[in-house]
């Protein structure tokens, strides 16, 4: 089992990309949670399977069709949370 977090940026609020991406994750088996970030961008938490996350974060590149991905940065991991299913938070 393996655990990234990413940072979406570029038109990714507002173009339903957070539930595309619950959609996806689940899609995959993952647990985790994407969020909004103040700042206009989307985190992204995924729990599982390490080729399964791979297959998440080419995904992540394209987004829903709405959205104009520019960038999906890795990002510092909590690792003590655990989680049961991938969800979206507030």
């Amino acid at each position: 089992m393996s655990r990234k977090a990413f940072k979406i940026s570029g038109q990714v609020q507002g173009v339903g990309f957070r539930y595309h991406t619950l959609n996806k994750s689940r899609e995959l088996s993952l647990k985790g949670y994407v969020r909004n970030l103040p700042d206009g961008n989307v985190f992204c938490l995924a729990d599982g399977a390490s080729h399964r996350i791979d297959q998440l974060e080419a995904w992540l590149w394209q987004g829903p069709s709405y959205s104009k991905v520019k960038s999906v940065n890795e990002e510092p991991v909590d690792m003590d949370e655990q989680f049961v299913d991938f969800q979206v938070r507030f």
